[in-house]
């Protein structure tokens, strides 16, 4: 996601670039809270948030808009994943090879 947009471009315009670590605006602004500084509750939270909305933000948000919330699950998903290495699977979500 890399294209010029003005400085005084709308929020949606200001499309989020990633700098290899964090999402920001073309301003340099860091998009939502870093997610290492969320605590387990308020990150399951946040998770849960963004899958409530994904279907209506796929079918009919913003290009923006659903890159941005490509990336804020990307980052909450990681940083759950990094906590929880060894989460529990539960059996009944195996297949058969």
């Amino acid at each position: 996601m890399t294209e010029s947009v003005r400085r005084d471009a709308s929020p949606e315009q200001r499309v989020a670039e990633w700098d290899g670590d964090h999402a920001r605006t073309v301003d340099g602004e860091q998009l939502g809270v870093d997610p290492v500084e969320l605590g387990d509750e308020d990150l399951v939270r946040e998770m849960q948030s963004l899958h409530r909305t994904r279907l209506d933000t796929l079918r009919h948000a913003t290009d923006s808009a659903l890159a941005n919330h490509l990336r804020r699950t990307a980052e909450l998903e990681t940083e759950y994943l990094a906590r929880h290495p060894g989460r529990e699977v539960d059996p009944s979500r195996l297949r058969d090879a």
